[in-house]
């Protein structure tokens, strides 16, 4: 038989039980159909790839992150270094200088607990900016900081008396708003600034999936889209086709919606009232590349930001537990009619109150409708208890925790937590150990997306001022490598074609110059991406590991198709 590829001469760590590491791998029309059959197997390939004894890995799988919004980020003016509230007019000042008059400074990357709490001046703001609009997005993507110009452009209509459901205007002492929009507030800019065209969220889906090649990622899970303070437009997922049509898609997306992007769908008269899209488009719709994937619905807030939602009061912060974004009966009937529809949950739920009512309705859901096609998800974990732990392994939820806010405001959050609290957030072991899959993930961009440095931050746990975080929730190397593979595989509902490197499976891998699971825990990050793989095509390297074209000469009788490019 002549298949399309032979990688050989590589250190494969497939994540196989039966044969976990191997030499050779034979590909052909995107997938995996034979690991290690040796010179007399019958099969020929028409391109070879000798990977020099580099490690091969199955392609890492983010199953939260926001590509969109990183891809804007890479469009905006950047905040990420900002250490205090001088980086951030500098910032400004720059970024203003070959603006129009009246044309909005907007930033990125922007967080307090980097400059230890501190906000932006909003006059300083209106000084840095030349009397433009200025809209600063938090990293924690819960908050966002306007300057005063851009303040009366968005309150100019509204009732400075009445509060806003699931979010803060926040002001000083005599009143007067800070620039500060908490959660559900930021909607009052967004209702100025959006939606964006398609064709910047395709731009910003492009430079996004390019750079993941870079770091080794194939496929990613977008926590959010189409609605909400979170989407760009209400007309999100065609962009994600169109970049798709286009080319500009460079690795597999599997996009959820967002609750407010779901309404009333009518049906037979004998059935339930559910919550969807029109024509009762579901979870699961796609193929390979490009799939629905689960409901994001947020149930509370940032514990960046103070206002996810505790049963105990953050550190020093008086009567200060976050609070859920909507009522706790609407979040619940809500939750319900999308699951009703066919939707999988991926709640939003970091504080420990708001994990309460995140199990209480999936575990109502899936016991009146049965499993869904995906499992259910709790998103962040930012404070688990031991007694959630176990019922969600005993429900089969899936908690998606992410390692690196340990090693980038590690800190910070202890501060707010106390050390109790601090034991308990962001678990990982805990969820191995009860039986729970953990998969890898980022929420990039509010943290960095990097594979190989989330990976270190699951071994290490250490944050900024070198203090270890919960060291009790460290896991080893291979096991965050299992994360990150096997783990997001079975999250998304990819068990039986991502995540191993198996005959039947995507040839979905990257080449790496160092094994990361026989190094220092410190030394897991300095693991370089030489190539990565999505389909059977290398998109990222070629030129450290172009395919050579076997001589065919003999079996031309035999050949079909075109040859893989």
């Amino acid at each position: 038989m002549l298949v399309d590829l032979l990688i050989r001469n590589a250190h494969i760590l497939t994540q196989d039980p039966a044969h976990p590491q191997a030499q050779e791998l034979w590909i052909h029309d995107g997938k995996i159909i034979a690991v290690d059959e040796g010179p007399d197997c019958g099969l020929q390939a028409r391109r070879t790839i000798d990977a020099a004894g580099s490690t091969v890995v199955p392609g890492f799988n983010d199953v939260h992150a926001h590509s969109v919004w990183f891809g804007l980020t890479l469009l905006e003016a950047d905040l990420s270094a900002a250490r205090s509230p001088e980086d951030v007019y500098a910032v400004i000042e720059e970024a203003s200088v070959p603006l129009a008059a009246n044309e909005w400074v907007v930033a990125s990357g922007f967080s307090p607990l980097l400059v230890a709490g501190a906000q932006p001046d909003r006059d300083r703001l209106d000084e840095a900016a030349g009397g433009r609009p200025v809209w600063i997005k938090h990293s924690s993507g819960h908050a966002c900081t306007l300057n005063g110009v851009a303040l009366d452009l968005v309150l100019k209509d509204v009732d400075p008396d009445r509060p806003i459901e699931g979010g803060v205007i926040v002001r000083d002492e005599s009143g007067r708003p800070t620039g500060l929009l908490e959660e559900n507030a930021m909607r009052l800019v967004q209702d100025l600034m959006l939606p964006y065209p398609l064709e910047t969220i395709e731009r910003a889906l492009d430079l996004a999936t390019t750079h993941y090649l870079s770091e080794g990622i194939t496929s990613v899970t977008d926590a959010g889209i189409a609605g909400g303070w979170i989407g760009h437009s209400p007309r999100e997922f065609v962009a994600y086709q169109n970049a798709r049509d286009k080319g500009l898609l460079s690795v597999r997306m599997q996009p959820m919606l967002v609750l407010d992007a779901l309404h009333p769908v009518t049906g037979h008269a004998s059935e339930p009232q559910a919550r969807g899209i029109g024509a009762g488009i579901r979870t699961g719709l796609g193929d390979d590349w490009l799939r629905l994937g689960s409901v994001k619905i947020f149930s509370d807030g940032s514990l960046l930001g103070s206002t996810a939602y505790m049963t105990e009061e953050y550190v020093g912060c008086t009567h200060n537990h976050g609070y859920l974004q909507m009522d706790a009966q609407e979040l619940r009937s809500a939750a319900l009619e999308a699951y009703r529809a066919g939707w999988a949950i991926a709640m939003h739920a970091i504080g420990d109150r708001a994990i309460d009512h995140a199990i209480d309705i999936i575990s109502e859901a899936q016991e009146a409708y049965g499993l869904n096609s995906l499992p259910n998800r709790i998103e962040h974990g930012g404070v688990l208890r031991p007694d959630q732990l176990d019922r969600i392994a005993e429900a089969g939820i899936v908690v998606v925790p992410q390692p690196h806010f340990i090693t980038e405001f590690g800190d910070g959050m202890a501060r707010l937590l106390g050390p109790q609290r601090t034991e308990m957030s962001y678990p990982a072991k805990s969820l191995l150990q009860r039986g729970s899959i953990l998969p890898g993930s980022s929420d990039r961009p509010v943290s960095e997306g990097r594979p190989l440095n989330v990976m270190q931050s699951f071994v290490e746990r250490v944050t900024p001022s070198g203090a270890v975080y919960g060291p009790a929730e460290r896991i080893t190397a291979a096991e965050a490598l299992a994360a990150y593979t096997t783990g997001s595989a079975a999250a998304t509902g990819a068990a039986d074609t991502k995540g191993r490197l198996s005959p039947g499976y995507l040839a979905d891998l990257v080449f790496l110059d160092q094994d990361p699971t026989a190094v220092a825990a410190s030394d897991i990050a300095a693991t370089q991406v030489l190539a990565t793989m999505v389909g059977g095509h290398v998109r990222f390297g070629t030129d450290r590991f172009p395919a050579a074209k076997t001589d065919t000469t003999e079996l031309a009788p035999a050949l079909s198709g075109k040859e893989t490019p």
